[in-house]
């Protein structure tokens, strides 16, 4: 349900789990949990601050969280209600993504981007049209939005560009189709985009005008598991993807 790395150590949010998950890179061996005072269902890390701001549907808040733990806060909050029926589609009613000074939430319910700075106020909120369902958005280095979705007029997932205001100004490659559930997607320094494409068991990657480049992961690569979620470390060229019960780490860089 949530995947990032930071300092070399990895942490994952699981499903039905009140607890962080942490792992080194290293040694692959498990190191100590990580509490927080609600549900957490999703987990990004800032790499600059060393902080970790982890999603909670419980308490329906942000936490921000320094990586030693002597720091913990809450940020505003503002996301909606997941009611305990919806909790195995928890992961879908909202998710995280981040850059070095802004955060940003995926709203399923509402339709809905919110971009918070890194003290959690409010920068903007990006209203994106009713038949178009997130499951997660980046923000792309020239400052759009790419947003992976369930589009109901087309009956299938989705990778779009929407500016600031919601505008959508393209739409991924027609290759793709057709797309199942995207539940995540990374983006490195170029504006290049992988994408989880769950439904088909691999990974995709895209360029920044949202065309396909290649399937740079297979079914076969993947032990045909689902791929859920996706941690890209621009320094080494890794790729860390959750699939149904691991965690597998490729290496993308000279693909």
């Amino acid at each position: 349900m949530g995947l990032t790395e930071l300092h070399d150590v990895v942490y994952i949010v699981c499903r039905w789990s009140p607890a962080v998950l942490t792992f080194s890179l290293v040694t692959h061996q498990q190191l100590d949990l990580v509490e927080i005072l609600g549900w957490p269902i999703d987990i990004v890390a800032c790499q600059q601050n060393s902080l970790l701001y982890i999603a909670d549907c419980q308490r329906r808040c942000i936490w921000r969280k320094s990586e030693d733990g002597s720091d913990v806060q809450m940020l505003q909050r503002s996301l909606p209600a997941v009611m305990a029926a919806d909790m195995d589609d928890a992961f879908i009613q909202y998710s995280l993504s981040l850059t070095s000074t802004r955060l940003l939430v995926s709203l399923r319910a509402t339709h809905q981007l919110i971009q918070f700075d890194a003290d959690g106020d409010e920068l903007r909120r990006v209203q994106l049209p009713d038949y178009m369902l997130p499951h997660h958005a980046v923000e792309s280095p020239t400052g759009t939005f790419i947003v992976s979705l369930d589009n109901r007029q087309l009956k299938q997932g989705q990778v779009v560009e929407v500016n600031t205001g919601g505008e959508v100004l393209r739409h991924s490659d027609s290759r793709l189709s057709p797309l199942g559930l995207i539940p995540h997607m990374a983006v490195d320094c170029h504006g290049n985009i992988f994408v989880a494409d769950r439904d088909n068991r691999r990974i995709l990657l895209l360029d920044a005008q949202l065309s396909l480049r290649r399937v740079i992961i297979n079914e076969h690569q993947l032990n045909y598991r689902l791929p859920w979620r996706l941690c890209y470390r621009e320094q080494s060229g890794q790729l860390l993807v959750s699939l149904d019960d691991t965690i597998a780490v490729f290496d993308v860089l000279q693909r």
